[in-house]
């Protein structure tokens, strides 16, 4: 397998682009993954000029856009499961939003975690929390068609909330939606809370899985914590899994260029 290696570009904080983007590439990485809030406060008021010199640096630098995750992370208003379908539609019309930024960007997926923003209360089911999911999803499916992007529902562990836990229910509500649009995500900090096996969730989902992230529940980066990864390697490649592997961490004490640097490291040590 080759790999194709991606960093999320919120590990980088308040560097300068063109700084984060040479660290990014002397570490080995090709990929660059956008956290919305990175770039601006307001999608609306970040204009097609933006939004095309963001793409030409990033480009420039020798990196390619992934596309987009954290989607609803520092939004307020919008949430994927509540029962009041007039959030659930303001919702699906940000995530047709994000679609097009997207594709502006020249990224092509969009992970879609954000478990603040779909966590569900006591007084609703699993089944409807699933159900209003899928209704606020089918509202993009036109939006991610004419952009040629493609959600990947992300699974999250038990620790982020109570809303797709295991990869099986993000197959689940992909069923649902029905759409080739609608994939899944697996994370190896999220798959480590599953009783499941990480190599064999991966086996698993192969089939739907459209994009990768490499962590660990220490919130570290790959390789820095007690999850063994030359086994996740090694399943990737015997499924032939294409796409990106893009490291997220949520730890950023030792430094931006430490972590993309160790990360990487670690990540082709496993592959050895």
């Amino acid at each position: 397998m080759t790999v194709k290696y991606g960093i999320c570009n919120e590990t980088f904080g308040d560097m300068e682009l063109s700084e984060a983007l040479q660290i990014a590439k002397a570490a080995g990485y090709t990929g660059w993954e956008v956290a919305p809030f990175m770039l601006t406060d307001d999608v609306d008021s970040f204009t097609a000029e933006q939004r095309k010199a963001y793409r030409d640096e990033v480009t420039n630098a020798g990196l390619q856009i992934i596309g987009l995750h954290w989607l609803l992370a520092k939004t307020e208003g919008f949430h994927l499961t509540t029962l009041d379908e007039a959030v659930r539609d303001e919702t699906s019309k940000y995530l047709s939003k994000l679609a097009k930024l997207c594709g502006d960007l020249g990224g092509d997926v969009m992970v879609l975690g954000s478990p603040q923003q779909r966590n569900f209360p006591s007084s609703q089911t699993p089944e409807e929390a699933m159900a209003s999911a899928a209704d606020c999803l089918r509202g993009v499916v036109p939006t991610l068609q004419e952009q040629g992007v493609r959600i990947a529902i992300e699974p999250l562990g038990r620790g982020e909330g109570n809303f797709l836990n295991t990869a099986a229910e993000g197959r689940e509500l992909m069923r649902m939606v029905d759409s080739e649009h609608v994939q899944l995500h697996l994370d190896v900090k999220a798959m480590s809370d599953e009783p499941t096996e990480i190599t064999q969730i991966i086996r698993d989902n192969a089939d739907a899985m459209i994009h990768f992230h490499a962590n660990d529940p220490n919130l570290k980066g790959p390789g820095m914590g007690d999850v063994d990864f030359v086994p996740i390697f090694k399943t990737l490649s015997e499924v032939g899994y294409d796409g990106w592997v893009s490291v997220e961490v949520f730890d950023y004490a030792m430094g931006a260029e430490a972590i993309a640097n160790e990360s990487m490291r670690n990540m082709l040590q496993a592959q050895k």
